[in-house]
């Protein structure tokens, strides 16, 4: 057990820690205001140049953050962002925040928290205490993270803290904010537990303490393969009611009415963001390392990764009765990112749904306000592509418009108006359109 966790325990309780975030995305940019509000000193550090300039000149470049979380930042005299790993040496606290996305054979690359734990462990301290936030498969922090420390001869539970807390971040709520979501804390041993805890609760109105490193992580993949095993049942249903001709939408509604045993889940065209369409396959792949299947996890990302295809199905029956085909039809495809109003395209069924349709050999355009300059990647689908400005005209050029995102910036009594053919997949114009020939929900 550390000797100088007192020294820690007391610069945490007098607001004297320095706190380094590693990684400045959607959510170590929240949580290093929220440690900034909390009378922390806080370094940011990304490997983004582009970003660290927007920090330092006080410019927000995550529109979905309530507030202006970049210029509360820079206003405060409490925060540095930096591209030099070496601005971490003098931080006895470092979190890291960084990606986890899956490989190529839908595998976990966890290349980014080993790359950062690098980073760290090359600017550590004897006493300073790590967490990781990036979520990941039970077993990460103590069989990933710990042995990279070790090997620059810091080991957990004596000469440096260890600890694991998932981010719960849920881009674009409203309700909710970093300091006001519940925060789920386990140390690798108790002390380092205490410490994370004590590190928390100063900038967290509420911090579960959990009996392991383990618990955490795995108690991160239930939340959002609860959510995934449940989207995938209502779009499972979807499917199914549809070729009954009984609205889904209508159905939830129904058994929403009832006070208990229920939660409403809604369909969609597929699943996007960093955590929903990912997390599961942490468990699926970890599962099979000890020799056991889930079975019904991976039943539900099938079904949630067919829906792109639902959608474009739909959308070709519905050509085909106004006597036209996919092939040279010119489709608009409203909304980029994966869900309303935020500019995130992470895993984004939009992106898929353009990839078929373009394969498919139509015409295809996008519009989303919140994604004005798509990065590259994605197999060369997004590359060099801009979104386009929509009115009245352009709405009407196109044959077929497909509700991918239901941004509230869009003008929808325009598009109902003037839209030629309208794929809607997420109810968006049912009160506008529901009657009308020229309207199919998907």
């Amino acid at each position: 057990m550390s000797e100088t966790a007192p020294e820690l325990q007391n610069l945490l309780a007098n607001r004297e820690a320095s706190i380094a975030v590693i990684g400045m995305g959607s959510v170590g940019l929240p949580l290093a205001r929220a440690f900034v509000r909390a009378g922390f000193s806080v370094v940011g550090f990304d490997i983004d140049a582009d970003r660290v300039a927007m920090l330092r000149a006080g410019e927000s470049y995550l529109h979905h953050l309530v507030g202006d979380p970049a210029g509360e930042l820079k206003a405060s005299g409490r925060f540095e962002a930096s591209l030099d790993p070496q601005s971490l040496g003098d931080c006895q606290v470092k979190i890291i925040c960084v990606p986890t996305p899956l490989g190529e054979f839908r595998e976990p690359d966890l290349s980014y928290i080993e790359s950062a734990t690098r980073v760290v462990a090359g600017e550590l301290t004897s006493g300073d205490l790590v967490v990781l936030e990036s979520t990941t498969y039970p077993g990460t922090t103590r069989d990933v993270v710990a042995p990279i420390l070790a090997a620059h001869d810091f080991h957990a539970g004596q000469n440096v803290h260890l600890a694991y807390s998932p981010e719960r971040e849920d881009p674009g709520r409203k309700d909710f904010e970093t300091a006001t979501i519940p925060k789920l804390v386990g140390g690798l041993d108790e002390r380092s537990g205490d410490l994370a805890e004590q590190l928390y609760s100063a900038a967290v109105e509420q911090v579960m303490r959990v009996p392991s490193t383990e618990v955490a992580e795995s108690a991160k993949l239930l939340e959002n393969i609860f959510r995934a095993v449940n989207i995938a049942l209502v779009n499972e249903l979807k499917v199914v009611l549809d070729a009954m001709d009984i609205d889904v939408w209508e159905v939830i509604e129904a058994a929403s009415s009832k006070p208990f045993g229920f939660m409403k889940f809604t369909p969609g065209p597929g699943m996007g963001g960093h955590c929903i369409p990912i997390d599961p396959f942490y468990l699926t792949w970890i599962a099979r390392k000890v020799g056991r299947s889930t079975k019904f996890i991976e039943l539900a990302g099938e079904i949630n990764r067919r829906m792109p295809n639902y959608v474009v199905e739909r959308t070709q029956l519905a050509l085909n009765e106004r006597d036209k085909a996919v092939k040279a039809s010119k489709i608009l495809i409203l909304g980029l990112a994966y869900k309303p109003d935020v500019g995130i395209i992470d895993e984004s069924p939009s992106v898929e749904l353009i990839r078929i349709f373009e394969a498919l050999g139509a015409e295809i355009e996008y519009a989303d306000p919140h994604v004005p300059v798509p990065p590259g990647g994605f197999g060369g689908i997004l590359r060099g592509r801009q979104p386009i400005e929509l009115n009245a005209n352009v709405v009407a050029a196109f044959d077929a418009v497909v509700i991918a995102t239901n941004h509230a910036a869009f003008d929808w009594e325009m598009i109902a108006e003037h839209a030629q053919l309208v794929i809607d997949t997420r109810n968006q114009l049912a009160s506008r359109m529901l009657d009308s020939e020229r309207y199919v929900k998907a």
